[in-house]
């Protein structure tokens, strides 16, 4: 078995590129369906935001990655040669410790960002529920969560919040000389929404205008702000009292044009703000063309936040160390909990127990015969069997489950196994190069993503 990680991020490919690559959360079901239709991957796990999609793949040997670029070609209907130039291909044990940084947020767009952790947990939710996660990467996702969660408590990375929604407000700070007063109309009632709206109201925002195709969305997040809902047909009379717009939509094409915006533009003397933070973007980069008219996309919106950085820096020195310790972690799950090695680990505890006792008895006994020694023997060998067979054909069945790794942690405890090393069963070979490779997978992330 193999882990391979095919991506590209805001590292490696623009805005124009990335878009599209997305995979929406309510297609990811049928392009895991798609991509584990390849005979060489039998799990995988689609991580798609608007600055980063990444495919984790277990395969059956290290044609995985090939299998998983001729699936994104496939999907998206793609020129291969023309894609491979932005895409990055980590192996082995580079894969977990990419992972583990994504979702420390140390591989952000904004370092210390909160929201890639809720982002990664939806993609493997999405994985789950199209059963294309099994043990492998139900253990590498979960163990994953924990690295977010020790970064988050045990260093000050996220402190004073910086992300996209933040870094938008702080670019509109720039335009304006205060908030304080002005409208913002909001279009689209997403996560990204409502955190830059959140961000714009505790700078000062007067006024909340909320526009969403479905209507009750829009009542909704408007509430949130003491702001108003106004009908999604309505969006360009609205637009004309609007100074700042923020649009974060799942369109897959513009829903604000350069026509569109003229006409606004007709009927309004001061600045208009737009802040597309849409991935398609929502806002025709054209409309920059328009006087008075300024458009902001995702990319411009890098580096815009450059307060807190050399902090950050130092705690990501520390968030670092954690991924270490926590890679560590998993390579030693890997030895240890397979569930065939734990099985071997069980029945050579068991036969241990049943040879020493035995040795008693018979040492009790005395006079027994040859055959009747046999027979003991024998019997002795088909209760330890029998008493096995269940509990070790039932962790068999369930070790690939979601919960799997629990059972077999929970077998581990209950006979004492990782109390006793000597015990332990040797490695089988599952990840025999992610275990031996370890300066060669560190180069290639290094080469692959730029870090």
């Amino acid at each position: 078995m193999h882990l391979t990680l095919v991506g590209l991020s805001h590292k490696t490919a623009p805005i124009e590129i990335r878009e599209k690559l997305t995979f929406p959360v309510k297609c990811q079901g049928d392009a895991l369906a798609a991509l584990l239709a390849s005979p060489a991957i039998s799990e995988a796990v689609i991580l798609s935001t608007c600055n980063r999609t990444e495919i984790y793949a277990v395969s059956i040997d290290d044609s995985g990655s090939d299998a998983v670029i001729d699936f994104l070609c496939d999907y998206h209907g793609l020129d291969r040669h023309e894609l491979i130039r932005y895409l990055y291909i980590v192996e082995e044990r580079a894969v977990v410790k990419h992972l583990f940084r994504v979702v420390a947020s140390l591989d952000s767009m904004v370092l210390g960002e909160a929201q890639i952790l809720h982002q990664v947990k939806e993609a493997y939710d999405c994985a789950c529920e199209a059963s294309s996660a099994s043990r492998v990467a139900h253990k590498l996702f979960r163990q994953s969560f924990e690295v977010g969660k020790r970064v988050r408590t045990e260093t000050a990375i996220g402190e004073s919040a910086v992300s996209i929604s933040y870094a938008a407000v702080e670019l509109a700070k720039k335009v304006f000389d205060t908030l304080a007063g002005r409208t913002i109309l909001v279009v689209g009632a997403g996560k990204m929404s409502e955190l830059t709206a959140k961000h714009l109201v505790s700078q000062g925002v007067a006024s909340v205008l909320v526009a969403n195709r479905t209507y009750e969305r829009a009542v909704e997040l408007a509430e949130k702000f003491e702001g108003t809902a106004v009908a999604y047909e309505d969006l360009f009379d609205h637009m004309r009292v609007a100074d700042i717009v923020i649009s974060s939509t799942s369109a897959p094409g513009y829903v604000i044009s350069k026509p569109d915006v003229a006409e606004v533009m007709r009927h309004r003397r001061d600045p208009l703000f737009l802040i597309d933070i849409a991935v398609p973007r929502d806002i025709d980069p054209a409309v920059n063309e328009l006087a008075n008219a300024f458009v902001y996309d995702i990319d411009s919106l890098n580096g815009v936040v450059q307060s807190n950085l050399e902090e950050r820096m130092r705690e990501a020195r520390r968030a670092e160390v954690i991924i270490d310790e926590e890679l560590d972690s998993f390579e030693a799950w890997l030895e240890s909990m397979e569930v065939v090695p734990t099985i071997s680990a069980i029945r050579a505890k068991a036969e241990k127990v049943r040879a020493e006792e035995l040795d008693k008895a018979m040492k009790r006994l005395g006079g027994l015969s040859e055959k009747e020694l046999e027979t003991v023997e024998a019997l002795t060998q088909a209760i330890v069997n029998k008493m096995l067979h269940g509990p070790t054909a039932r962790l068999k069945a369930v070790a690939s489950e979601k919960d799997g790794i629990v059972h077999v942690e929970s077998a581990r405890f209950l006979w004492g196994l990782d109390s006793n090393p000597e015990g332990r069963a040797p490695h089988f070979g599952l990840f025999k190069n992610f275990l031996g490779g370890r300066e060669k997978a560190a180069e290639t992330l290094k080469e692959e993503t730029g870090d």
